[in-house]
């Protein structure tokens, strides 16, 4: 079989059973595991399903039914949620970048939580939705599959004529030097407007995010106001952020 046709094979797969393991592909296609996980990741570099430990889920499956098996380092994010949480007050207008991190938070906010949330963000959109006293606004434009997130110019002009109380931002690098930074173009211009729209940001990053940089620059250390990790203040990996004056909870 070559490649092409094996690799739209899997994509059918994964589309009809919603989630199929590497195992139960490469019995199915009569090749090895290995040549499965190298063609799962490049299926999903193309946005055309997620990679997950030991097989494939739909992107569908991604949007509508997050699995939260799939999220990495889910114990810390949960650490990140709760800690941002408590920045959060009836009454406020918020905005919420893509990524994991934020929808974590999604999921935690109190059930009794009254605020007005706008984000880009289909999966995240999706869970506040379920919440019973949160105005979820999505902002709708031209969607990037990979993410699940809308970009583009209607994005950057909507979040212009916002004024929130807080901006909860993913980050995908941070470090000394850069600050935060991205790796898409069109990601970064709408947090850099996200940014531009909040009274306070805060920026939610695993420990592996730290001394990582990107490609594009987000913001600088001195335009963070909060950012949360799921490290204890005291974890001398953070002593160079908190010497070079960042808050740090």
């Amino acid at each position: 079989m070559r490649k092409k046709d094996r690799l739209q094979k899997v994509v059918d797969e994964v589309s009809i059973n919603r989630q199929v393991s590497s195992s139960f592909l490469a019995e199915k296609l009569n090749v090895s595991e290995d040549t499965i996980r190298r063609d799962i990741k490049e299926l999903d570099k193309k946005g055309l399903l997620t990679k997950i430990h030991g097989g494939a889920i739909s992107t569908m499956q991604k949007l509508y039914h997050y699995n939260e098996d799939v999220i990495y380092k889910r114990e810390e994010k949960v650490a990140i949620a709760r800690k941002a949480i408590t920045l959060v007050k009836d009454g406020m207008v918020i905005i919420m970048s893509g990524g994991t991190t934020n929808l974590m938070l999604a999921k935690l906010f109190p059930k009794n939580l009254k605020a007005t949330i706008y984000t880009y963000s289909l999966p995240i959109a999706m869970q506040l939705a379920e919440h019973p006293t949160i105005e979820t606004i999505f902002i709708g434009g031209k969607i990037q599959r990979n993410a699940m997130v809308t970009t583009g110019i209607d994005v950057i002009q909507f979040l212009a004529n916002i004024t929130a109380n807080l901006c909860f931002i993913g980050v995908s690098g941070f470090s000394l030097e850069q600050g935060i930074t991205g790796e898409s173009y069109e990601v970064t211009l709408v947090k850099k407007q996200m940014i531009s729209s909040s009274e306070h940001n805060v920026y939610l990053s695993t420990s592996n995010k730290l001394n990582l940089r990107l490609n594009y620059d987000v913001c600088s250390l001195k335009g963070i106001d909060i950012a949360i990790t799921d490290l204890e203040i005291s974890d001398p990996i953070l002593k160079p952020y908190i010497d070079a004056g960042v808050t740090l909870m």
